[in-house]
């Protein structure tokens, strides 16, 4: 982490200010709301009144202002209650990242009510572009994935949704799927049958099917059998 890959999280607060420069990631992810140790994500071990000037703030203010002296959750208080100030080039590394996760985790949890089958990530940002959705780099994603449902549900038929798959297949292929399906979904129902089988039934985000399908598939060699339960 070093000051010019840094950007500035400011937060003002009682007519002081206090600045740190973090990791853009980091800050992101905080605003996100995932719990981020900022100790070694810092380029300067301090807290500016203008970190452009190296006007730096005393501990004692520190400690009467956040009730403690530690940096690393002092950091965290400016990142998250505070605006984190970018440049242009970064705010777009931002931005396409969280296009990214954005688009993912609708293509995982999204399906078409009408077929039952998931939309591939491409439609989905194809789509997006089409509503002219602006991502912000720093709210986060569950909040924009609503917002972008929104938007698609007028050019494509699409819902959040789990689904519910039957499996059945030779019990010598167990081993070797049943760690994966548990990565997939939840395991619903489970038994051991009279000719060694195995049958269960698998809760999994609806976009997921497919990666299912083909794991099974490639795992037990086709002799896997599925069934979407409706």
């Amino acid at each position: 982490m070093t000051v010019d890959t840094a950007v500035i999280a400011r937060l003002e607060l009682d007519g002081s200010r206090f600045e740190v420069l973090v990791d853009p990631q980091a800050a992101q992810a905080i605003k996100d709301g995932k719990d981020v140790d900022l100790t070694d994500k810092l380029a300067l071990d301090q807290v500016f009144k203008d970190a452009k000037k190296g006007d730096q703030v005393s501990d004692e203010h520190l400690e009467k202002t956040f009730h403690t002296r530690d940096l690393g959750t002092i950091a965290k208080q400016i990142v998250l209650r505070g605006e984190v100030q970018v440049t242009t080039e970064q705010r777009h590394q931002l931005q396409a990242l969280k296009e990214r996760q954005i688009i993912q985790t609708i293509a995982r949890n999204a399906m078409n009510p009408q077929t039952g089958a998931p939309h591939p990530a491409a439609r989905i940002e194809a789509a997006m572009k089409e509503a002219k959705y602006h991502v912000d780099p720093f709210r986060s994603v569950d909040v924009q994935v609503q917002e972008v449902l929104e938007k698609l549900r007028p050019l494509l038929p699409i819902r959040l949704d789990v689904v519910k798959v039957r499996v059945r297949l030779p019990g010598q292929f167990y081993p070797r799927v049943i760690g994966e399906m548990k990565g997939l979904g939840k395991i619903l129902e489970e038994q051991w049958l009279a000719d060694g089988g195995w049958s269960g039934m698998i809760e999994l985000p609806a976009g997921v099917q497919t990666e299912l399908y083909e794991m099974l598939n490639a795992r037990t060699k086709g002799a896997a059998e599925t069934a979407l339960v409706k």
